[in-house]
């Protein structure tokens, strides 16, 4: 059930409210500046296809000023995202309770106080996030290779090269310093070549198989 096509009466008892949290940001020269936001709706999608849930629209903003030196990133900020979401959350007691399909890396911080802030209010709140190689965690392999499982069109593997390769962990200070146009110029971190749709596919199913355990353990 979507949200989008539904109206109150068709609701009836309460349900779990699947919420994708996503972003508008840079994704290198090869794919759209909505990557995070449509891996957020497919998941969503993905889990109410397996479990009785409602699937609401997409929060395409989030907290994306590591990225604000490229042209198409949009970023509303960590308090901001933070602000949204505990309201959100608040107003969606009508449900059995709410999952946050996170897939930005930016919006963690905001995410983790926000659900902390739900939980404390007693309010019945799961928050889960895709997992990734620590050396391809931003328009590398893995994202290309799932928007070429989920929207081919928009990708443009004739732009794809590789970004900086060093792991996340070892960046982390001078993103933090200098955003991500500090540590790769592309606005990569990873290597998109050799990416597939049939490799994408795969990572789908993983992400999808790890989500809807992670819901079923919660609820």
């Amino acid at each position: 059930m979507n949200l989008g096509e539904t109206s109150w009466p068709e609701l009836g008892e309460p349900r779990l409210l699947a919420v994708p949290v996503g972003a508008t940001e840079q994704h290198g020269p090869h794919l759209p500046c909505t990557v995070d936001t449509d891996i957020a709706v497919a998941l969503c999608d993905r889990l109410a296809e397996q479990r009785t849930l409602v699937v609401a629209p997409a929060v395409a903003y989030g907290s994306s000023g590591e990225h604000a030196a490229f042209p198409g990133t949009v970023s509303i900020g960590q308090a901001a995202t933070e602000l949204l979401l505990t309201e959100l959350g608040r107003s969606a007691d009508a449900f059995a309770g709410v999952v946050l399909v996170s897939c930005h890396g930016g919006n963690a911080v905001p995410v983790r106080n926000a659900v902390r802030t739900l939980r404390s209010e007693g309010r019945r709140v799961l928050a889960w996030s895709p997992t990734g190689p620590p050396d391809d965690s931003h328009a590398g392999r893995t994202e290309t290779s799932v928007m070429l499982a989920l929207r081919p069109h928009t990708v443009h593997l004739e732009r794809a090269e590789a970004g900086t390769t060093d792991p996340l962990p070892q960046l982390i200070g001078r993103l933090h310093a200098g955003g991500t146009a500090a540590v790769a110029a592309n606005g990569v971190l990873g290597d998109p070549r050799g990416a597939t749709g049939a490799e994408g596919r795969r990572i789908l199913d993983a992400w999808t198989r790890s989500l809807v355990d992670a819901v079923d353990a919660w609820a």
